[in-house]
């Protein structure tokens, strides 16, 4: 078969400039791509999710979200990254200082609002579903599986599968300390995983990193998907949820801070969306840097 060529972005997104937050590879015009060859090209580039972009019916585009193992319903970081790479590479004209597109996920069709100066992006925030609230766990079934033992737990709050497109395990622990000494058992990790009901876990604090944070996190992955997420902007939206729903945050919208002790440091400006029946939406939103662009070559 002959070669074909494909352009290619990576852009850092939760940061505001290249190397800090998390990285996302982004395939442009990738219809003619099939499945295989998806998860194949993000097992090489070997982030934690690689970002497909094709043409839709229903929204302004398609995105499919791949990470090294699977297929994914829908993420964050790689939705702020890839809304940044249309950006700037002209596939999405910004219509004045607020630009408002929805893009197709497996999950469904997700808001997006886009915030530029002068032609640059500042700011990208998406809508994330309505929460659903799943499974809680016993703290003596979850935190041995991260090195943890009952007094790392924060008192008073379960341990609870939430989704806002993707359901993340919400591991709210008593501080930094704690939070900093977790470590994957893997074996222990696995059996929990393969009896539970979400995809991973979100293990978390209130406190930031620096004194602009309100909630500092971790997410945890097991080979081949990446061992420590530096920013999980779906897991935030759940934590956001879980937040407020169990009365631990004062205002609806807060700084997410995460990936700064891995040295990739990265925040999201969160925000509950209300309505008469609770909890309607959550809004994550960042900015992003553009680290490569170029073409893959591939045999298809």
């Amino acid at each position: 078969m002959p070669i074909r060529t494909f352009s290619f972005l990576q852009v850092d997104a939760f940061t505001d400039r290249p190397l800090g937050g998390n990285p996302c590879a982004i395939v442009l015009d990738a219809d003619s791509l099939d499945d295989a060859t998806m998860q194949a090209f993000a097992l090489e580039m070997n982030l934690s999710e690689t970002s497909f972009v094709c043409r839709s019916h229903r929204a302004d585009f398609r995105v499919r979200y791949f990470t090294p193992a699977e297929e994914i319903p829908m993420a964050g970081h790689p939705t702020i990254a890839t809304v940044f790479g249309l950006a700037v590479t002209g596939r999405l004209a910004l219509a004045g200082p607020r630009t408002e597109i929805r893009l197709e996920m497996k999950a469904g069709l997700v808001p997006v609002e886009i915030l530029s100066q002068d032609g640059l992006v500042e700011q990208i925030t998406m809508t994330q579903m309505k929460p659903e609230f799943g499974r809680t766990y016993p703290p003596e079934q979850v935190l041995p599986a991260f090195g943890l033992e009952p007094q790392d737990a924060l008192a008073g709050c379960p341990i609870q599968t939430v989704s806002t497109g993707t359901p993340m395990l919400m591991v709210p622990l008593a501080g930094h300390d704690a939070l900093k000494k977790a470590t994957l058992d893997i074996p222990v990790y696995r059996r929990l995983l393969e009896a539970g009901d979400f995809f991973s876990p979100h293990l978390f604090c209130l406190g930031g990193a620096t004194p602009k944070g309100d909630t500092y996190a971790r997410h945890f992955g097991l080979p081949p998907d990446t061992f420590e997420d530096p920013f999980t902007g779906s897991a935030t939206g759940c934590m956001a949820a879980y937040l407020w729903r169990q009365g631990l945050i004062e205002s609806p919208a807060f700084t997410a801070e995460q990936g700064h002790w891995m040295g990739r440091p990265g925040a999201a400006r969160v925000e509950i969306v209300e309505s008469g029946d609770g909890i309607e939406a959550v809004r994550v939103g960042g900015q992003a840097a553009l680290v490569l662009q170029g073409e893959i070559m591939l045999d298809i």
